[in-house]
């Protein structure tokens, strides 16, 4: 199942500030919190290795967990408040 690039966010300007929101940065974080229930959506970097992605992507799916993909780890990393790139991140409730 190739869920990559279903929802894409229109313009890069348009990925929102997530730092001011309550999140989970890395793919173990991410796990953990889609497993618990707590993930109100999910951001996945197009550049990010897919042996990594592809399976965050599958579990969001099959939790119906929105998935919006962001163009760079360095852009979602930014709009984490992070100095450096994020592969994955998710909006907790």
């Amino acid at each position: 199942m190739d869920m990559k690039k279903k929802h894409k966010l229109p313009n890069r300007g348009d990925l929102p500030d997530l730092s001011r929101q309550r999140i989970a940065v890395g793919a173990k974080q991410l796990r953990k919190a889609v497993r618990a229930g707590t993930v109100r959506c999910v951001y996945l970097a197009e550049n990010a290795d897919p042996a990594l992605t592809q399976p965050l992507a599958e579990l969001c799916g099959d939790n119906q967990i929105q998935i919006t993909w962001v163009p760079t780890m360095e852009a979602l990393g930014s709009a984490c408040g992070i100095e450096v790139g994020a592969a994955a991140a998710a909006v907790l409730l």
